[in-house]
């Protein structure tokens, strides 16, 4: 006998994410598609750079103090280190539910719905939780097919969720968020002083050469100055404002995306659960706070058999992922069912309390029909003939008996779930028992770890 091997091809589940999102070097760079305006930002920072230490940094060097091109050195590769690491990282993705997940979400919805008349619209798909004695509601993502958390925004333009979502900068290429906020905040601020000290010392050396040649000759002996006072001058007052805008947010541990639409204030009137009361801790949170790992696991291993296209085993995974996760909705319900004890016949609905009433009420009018000496055949024709109504919207005996075995069987499902019984011989003998819904989920996600 011949062995076969088989070679399977080693992708990267970035290749395989979905969204809107771009990625470079193994999956370690993401940025968003458009990023034209990032190009745009980088070329300004390090073009007009580029000019101070041409034209103004020898002359300033030599005249004033060296000091002034060495700290304008260090700030220039703060700038780009700070916009390149915003740029880069994930903003805080948070990954889609998978077609199981997604399925078991659907039904559970429903259950909690119930059925919607036709022609009318379905109620919101929210979640209440409480944040420090605050009411905060979870909005349904219908792409993503789950529930964002607390604060967490689905941006158009990237097509994903972002956890803690502050606004999508096309000036950086890629959405703001949990991951790297802080990062983009000491970008603008690191910018403004840069472009503060770029303008400030243009007018210095332009002042300087003034008094030895002559304002024109050192507009000429000079040109990118010009172009550096200009840029400088019309940048200034965006950088700068967009800087204060965001520390009087970061004062109050809020994001852009919660102060546009006004979640904390105007007519909603209600108090920012995020919030410290305190300057100093709102500010220590957002800017000193811990590293949060991303939870896209983009460099991670998918294993693909060479010739098996990826959407066909894509397809039966998703077909078999459908199945356990509808086999897991209806335990769900079964399960809740089964805790309510209301069990509907075709005439009317029963409970156990109103089935035991009911019957009480049988034997005490037999009892009161036997010390008055009638006939159970008289009895009956009586209630025939005076309870004609109330014949259609009592339930039969076959009835009854159908929501006692139904409320029994339920009980025995209940006492069996919990206790663990081995298997009886002619258990043994027929062999295994059938997996349940949480074993052969178990056993998918198992297959794809070994593989």
């Amino acid at each position: 006998m011949s062995a076969v091997m088989v070679t399977r091809k080693v992708t990267r589940k970035w290749e395989k994410l979905p969204g809107k999102n771009t990625f470079c070097c193994d999956g370690r760079v993401m940025m968003a598609r458009q990023k034209g305006v990032f190009y745009l930002t980088l070329f300004l920072i390090v073009g007009t750079c580029a000019l101070f230490f041409a034209f103004e940094c020898p002359y300033l060097a030599v005249h004033l103090s060296p000091a002034v091109p060495m700290f304008a050195a260090v700030l220039f590769l703060f700038v780009v280190a700070m916009l390149l690491r915003t740029s880069f990282s994930d903003p805080g993705v948070l990954p889609r539910a998978l077609p199981e997940e997604a399925t078991f979400i659907e039904m559970e919805i429903e259950a909690a719905n119930g059925s919607v008349p036709a022609g009318q619209r379905p109620p919101p798909r929210i979640r209440n939780v409480q944040i420090n004695s605050q009411i905060v509601k979870l909005k349904y993502c219908y792409t993503c097919k789950i529930f964002r958390p607390p604060r967490a925004s689905h941006c158009s333009i990237c097509d994903n969720c972002v956890e803690r979502f502050d606004h999508h900068c096309p000036w950086v290429g890629n959405c703001v968020g949990k991951r790297n906020y802080r990062y983009f905040y000491l970008f603008t601020l690191s910018l403004s002083l840069l472009t503060i000290y770029i303008f400030a010392f243009d007018i210095v050396h332009v002042v300087m050469r003034s008094v030895d040649s002559g304002f024109v000759s050192t507009l000429k002996e000079s040109p990118g100055t010009v172009v550096e006072v200009v840029v400088c001058f019309f940048t200034l007052w965006s950088v700068v404002g967009l800087t204060g805008f965001h520390t009087y947010l970061i004062s109050l541990n809020q994001t852009t995306n919660e102060d546009i639409k006004g979640s904390w204030s105007g007519k909603n009137r209600l108090q920012n659960p995020y919030s410290h009361k305190n300057i100093m801790k709102n500010c220590c949170e957002v800017l000193c706070g811990p590293a949060y790992p991303s939870v896209l696991d983009r460099r991670g291993l998918l294993l693909e058999k060479p010739g098996t296209p990826a959407i066909q085993s894509a397809s039966k995974t998703s077909g078999l992922e459908l199945q356990i996760a509808k086999a897991k909705a209806a335990a769900f319900l079964r399960k809740q069912s089964c805790d309510n004890a209301d069990y509907s016949s075709p005439s009317s609905t029963w409970s156990s309390a109103s089935l035991k009433e009911r019957v009480t009420n049988v034997k005490g009018k037999s009892s009161s029909a036997k010390e008055n000496g009638s006939t159970p055949k008289s009895k009956s024709t009586d209630h025939t003939d005076t309870n004609s109504n109330t014949k259609e919207q009592d339930p039969t005996p076959k009835e009854k008996a159908s929501a006692l075995k139904e409320r029994v069987s339920c009980s025995k499902e209940k006492r069996q779930s919990s206790k663990e019984q081995g298997p009886t011989p002619k258990e043994k003998a027929s062999g295994p028992p059938l997996a349940s819904p949480d074993d052969l989920t178990d056993t998918l996600l198992e297959k794809e770890r070994v593989q």
